[in-house]
């Protein structure tokens, strides 16, 4: 019989499907990562990742149990919507940052998120911003966390403005 560990903290009810999800929003940006790389389809792309990275199927990089399904339709809303995700993304930076010019992870990123919020309208957009804030830390030690933060809340607040009302912040990531 095993018992349960009373130092150990309890895991709140929606804790394994939160964390299924940020898995799959992390290898979501990956697989953007690679089709915009190499070329390779987003359905190949999808098929790849199923087979070799998600549930720990890599030796070296595992994304835990995550949702295949919320990966297979992040990838493949995002590269469908692409020109009009970059369209807004190019509206939401600076005339010094060219969409172009940022790194293609961080392309990734904006990307998955701007989907996101286009797309999910059930996931607040606060929620949004978190998880994709927290998947450029995973990649990011310098100023480009705070890009991703001030692009989606300037998106997240025309996309959703009901979501972002006038006063309300992104609590969770400092500005």
């Amino acid at each position: 019989m095993v018992e349960s560990n009373p130092n150990q903290p309890k895991r709140a009810p929606g804790a394994e499907l939160g964390r299924r999800r940020t898995a799959s929003r992390l290898a979501a940006v990956q697989a953007l990562y690679q089709i915009d790389l190499t070329g390779v389809s987003p359905a190949t792309a999808v098929i790849e990742f199923m087979r070799h990275n998600l549930g720990g199927g890599a030796p070296d990089e595992s994304f835990g149990e995550a949702d295949e399904r919320l990966f297979a339709e992040l990838v493949e809303g995002t590269a469908s919507r692409r020109e009009d995700i970059d369209r807004g993304l190019s509206s939401a930076l600076s005339a010094d940052w060219r969409l172009e010019r940022l790194e293609v992870i961080l392309r990734a990123i904006l990307r998955a998120a701007v989907y996101e919020l286009l797309a999910r309208p059930e996931v607040p957009a606060r929620v949004i911003i978190s998880e994709y804030l927290d998947i450029a830390h995973a990649f990011f030690a310098g100023k480009e966390p705070g890009l991703v933060n001030g692009v989606l809340d300037r998106l997240a607040r025309s996309i959703r403005s009901e979501g972002l009302r006038d006063g309300q912040t992104d609590s969770a990531a400092p500005r």
